[in-house]
């Protein structure tokens, strides 16, 4: 990027019903690039079932990105990057990575898994394309930097996965880190991302060495997801003949949760039936709060000590009521730090101008 002129990155954020954009400018010398413009495109389910497979979907919603450039008057040439969503790949270690041909190829046929994340770096790639400038990704999900003992399960065929929060807790990880006058290599943190699904990880001087799969919903119950089940109990259910493969799935990452105890995924609303007095609401929320503070704490014994501080982010990390709950229970550990709402975007055009910046290298595929 060339010093003290202003280039803009675009950030592409596929989701499921969904495309975020947004549009950044950023300077080879002179901070984090500023939000210049940002747009969520919805999906119908109408237009979304005129695709077979995920992957056949990047055509039009290239479409749409290049609609929204026209519209807010940004020409290909004036594009000094553009950064998507890391989808499922195979486990890596996080930073930014240069997309190329293996990574699409893997994407396209879903080697690792299907989900709507798989589009980012193939839109980010085509886009890229056509303007002249390079593609990245960012953080993606499959982000396993675990400890070595902390893969073992209790069998041998069922060792730990690390699939989280990874763009999402390891922004609000530098943002602490630089709060607390540190850099991230020099940080031991408890970062908990609390949203639709909730993730809470062990940073140790800049390694994700413990963190619970939210994919599959372990961990805290969340308000969509289930969270660690009794194992005897799920099995028992599993092999009962009750529920179809399909139904289980749902109910431990889809369907679990709030969701499962009162029928809303809402924070807002399981809190409003607390102040109007429903004892179940008031339990259930209780039983939230306290499961993400043994998460955090469980997750302190990864570390070996101390938090320097327990890190809070995601949409429900906007909720007063729960922050000030979890911080009853586990605030004697550390400092808490929140940063509210979602860093997605922010952290996926840091990514791409940390690279173009000469401040970090892109990794390789």
């Amino acid at each position: 990027m060339p010093a003290g002129r202003a280039r803009l990155l675009l950030a592409v954020n596929p989701g499921s019903t969904s495309t975020k954009l947004a549009l950044f400018a950023g300077r080879a010398r002179g901070g984090a690039p500023r939000l210049r413009d940002e747009r969520v495109i919805a999906h119908c389910a109408g237009e979304l079932r005129r695709f077979r497979r995920v992957a056949d979907q990047a055509s039009w919603r290239a479409g749409l990105v290049e609609r929204y450039l026209r519209q807010v008057g940004v020409a290909a040439g004036e594009l000094a990057a553009v950064v998507g969503r890391g989808g499922l790949l195979r486990p890596l270690a996080g930073g930014t990575y240069r997309v190329n041909a293996r990574m699409l190829g893997e994407l396209r046929g879903a080697r690792w898994g299907e989900h709507a994340s798989n589009l980012g770096a193939i839109l980010a790639a085509r886009l890229a394309r056509r303007a002249g400038c390079p593609a990245f990704i960012v953080d993606p999900v499959v982000v396993d930097e675990l400890a070595p003992e902390a893969r073992l399960s209790g069998l041998p065929e069922l060792p730990r996965r690390s699939v989280f929060h990874a763009l999402s807790q390891r922004a609000a990880a530098r943002q602490a880190a630089a709060r607390l006058g540190l850099g991230c290599q020099r940080a031991h943190l408890v970062v908990a991302h609390l949203g639709g699904g909730i993730s809470v990880g062990a940073h140790r001087l800049g390694r994700v060495v413990e963190v619970n799969n939210a994919l599959d919903g372990e961990g805290p119950f969340s308000p969509e997801r289930a969270g660690t089940l009794p194992a005897g109990e799920l099995v028992r259910l599993a092999i009962s003949g009750r529920r179809s493969r399909t139904e289980l799935l749902g109910m431990v990452t889809g369907r679990g949760g709030l969701v499962a105890h009162l029928g809303t995924n809402s924070l807002l609303e399981v809190e409003r039936r607390a102040a109007r007095g429903e004892r179940r609401a008031k339990l259930v929320f209780a039983a939230l709060a306290y499961g993400i503070a043994r998460a955090i704490l469980a997750a302190a014994a990864a570390l070996g000590r101390r938090p320097q501080a327990v890190v809070l982010t995601g949409g429900m990390a906007r909720s007063r009521k729960l922050v000030g709950a979890i911080r009853r229970r586990a605030g004697w550990l550390a400092p808490f730090l929140v940063f509210p709402g979602n860093l997605e975007m922010p952290a996926l055009a840091a990514g791409a101008w940390r690279v173009l910046a000469g401040l970090e290298r892109a990794r390789s595929y």
